[in-house]
């Protein structure tokens, strides 16, 4: 007989209790840790890891859903917004903005490309989008 901790073979599990069980039940478990590192380990090697952004797009055409012509407005509306209010912002931190969350661009190479340090990059986009943040609470709409 041999004795196991719940917890550690069912993590939802959230007693720290344990119980006795049988040599063979024992070796179930074994085997079965081994398995799963073994399909975790050829997962790995085969590059077999599925995503809904891959290439062909099924998986993600298969989740659209259609938005009603609401909340297709709502979000032009808002994208206008947050448009206006970039533009609002000093030219620098308004192009540190779009590089960074727009042209999906790191602070380190938005600072490289600038001649400035990471921080610095950092710095200005947090203090535009406090900015940013605090014209849209007030209603700012650019006429």
């Amino acid at each position: 007989m041999k004795k196991i901790r719940l917890k550690d073979e069912y993590p939802w599990f959230s007693g720290d209790e344990y119980i006795e069980i049988s040599d063979e039940i024992a070796e179930v478990f074994v085997e079965f840790a081994k398995e799963e590192r073994r399909y975790k380990r050829n997962k790995y090697n085969h590059r077999a890891f599925y995503s809904l952004d891959v290439d062909d797009g099924i998986e993600a055409e298969m989740l659209f859903v259609s938005l009603s012509p609401q909340e297709i407005y709502e979000r032009k509306v808002t994208q206008g917004e947050i448009y206006a209010a970039i533009n609002s912002l000093p030219e620098k931190q308004a192009k540190r903005i779009y590089a960074h969350f727009f042209q999906d661009m790191s602070m380190t190479q938005i600072g490289r490309i600038e001649g400035v340090s990471k921080m610095a990059v950092s710095k200005s986009i947090e203090s535009g989008l406090k900015k940013i943040e605090k014209l849209l609470k007030n209603g700012f709409t650019k006429d």
